[in-house]
């Protein structure tokens, strides 16, 4: 006979000190950016941060498992967004990614991956006696598959990859067989060839994302501007860096994307390699903290599967960020966790830590 029990546990400090110390460095490095211009972001971003603490602590004393009494629903809810994101979005860079609602710009991309977590968790959670199951694994293939595509269809790779990562580890989690992973693996370098020649799947610019991560100096003018300025900038900064205000890379217009997709950036000319390896640290710690919580809550397995879609979230846009910052990984369109200037993500970034914390004080514990 088994029963289950509250563990009742207080919150995770450790994971609560290192989010405000990373949000703090955010404040900061977009105050060094922007403070000169008409309308500075770092002001806008303390707001995002105050409406994403309040999500956090919303997220943090509920207990989680209620999301699985409306997986359906938010489900459903999600693919709504992300139509709307395509047919009534309003366009930035040629791409349909915001829904404008009083003022504020909302992107449903960042909420579907909060969403996907939330849902595939309940997915596998009911399905745990047949995850091993060729059944079982197509249909949550499926399952996220159709949000992966609109959001592909934006465009946005960058977050499609993030959902797909995101999906595959927590189906390792779960305790899929590795051989219908491995198949898939091998299905989808099939599918990138084949994308490769279709200019209906890939798309020209996203080729060349490809072609300049192989060789970046090969278009140092067009195409690898981004990841030769970028290494220029970061490697000017030295050890010590140049301090905060006095980046000149950055000040002076030579870094696209400044403010989100290569802040890191900034952090590495005006802090150096020691600011970058502080910041580095931070979110190895972060992560760290996350997989604690999971570990803790070993028994209780919709717990541990959001509480590793979280860290695969959130180990995915860093690793990915940093690296297309030093050159490498390819661009990929990623933001840096509670670091970059954006509302949604910040928002939702918040709300998922303030998940790990809800994992942290409400997880299950079975008693045999």
């Amino acid at each position: 006979m088994r029963t289950i029990r509250r563990t009742g546990r207080a919150i995770d400090l450790p994971l609560l000190l290192i989010t405000l110390a990373l949000m703090g460095i955010g404040i900061v490095t977009l105050f060094s950016i922007t403070h000169a211009d008409p309308h500075p972001l770092y002001k806008k971003q303390i707001l995002w941060m105050a409406l994403g603490m309040c999500g956090l602590i919303v997220a943090a004393i509920t207990d989680y498992s209620i999301y699985t009494r409306f997986s359906r629903h938010l489900y459903i809810a999600n693919l709504i967004l992300l139509m709307l994101a395509l047919l009534a979005a309003h366009k930035t860079n040629g791409a349909s990614r915001w829904i404008r609602i009083a003022g504020f710009e909302f992107q449903p991309s960042e909420t579907a991956k909060l969403i996907v977590i939330l849902t595939l968790g309940a997915f596998l959670t009911d399905r745990r006696e047949t995850i091993r199951s060729g059944k079982t694994f197509l249909l949550s293939l499926f399952y996220v598959i159709i949000p992966t595509l609109l959001i592909f269809k934006q465009p946005d790779l960058g977050t499609a990859l993030v959902v797909i990562t995101i999906w595959a580890i927590m189906m390792f989690i779960a305790g899929a067989n590795i051989r219908h992973l491995i198949m898939l693996l091998l299905g989808g370098i099939l599918l990138l060839v084949i994308a490769w020649h279709s200019n209906k799947l890939l798309k020209p610019y996203q080729k060349q994302r490809l072609i300049t991560f192989i060789n970046p100096q090969a278009d140092t003018a067009g195409s690898g501007y981004h990841v030769t300025q970028a290494r220029i900038a970061i490697g000017s900064g030295r050890v010590f860096g140049k301090g905060l205000l006095h980046s000149t890379q950055v000040k002076r217009g030579y870094i696209p994307e400044k403010q989100t997709d290569f802040v890191f950036t900034d952090i590495g000319e005006e802090l150096g390699f020691v600011g970058g390896t502080l910041v580095t640290l931070l979110y190895a710690g972060l992560l760290l903290r996350g997989y604690q919580i999971i570990a803790a809550a070993d028994q209780d397995l919709y717990a541990k599967l959001i509480g590793t879609g979280i860290v695969a979230m959130i180990a995915f846009h860093v690793i990915v960020n940093i690296g297309m910052n030093i050159g490498i990984l390819p661009v990929a369109g990623v933001p840096l966790p509670l670091i970059s200037s954006g509302g949604s993500n910040v928002i939702v970034t918040l709300y998922c830590i303030g998940l790990l914390e809800s994992v942290s004080i409400h997880h299950k514990q079975m008693i045999f």
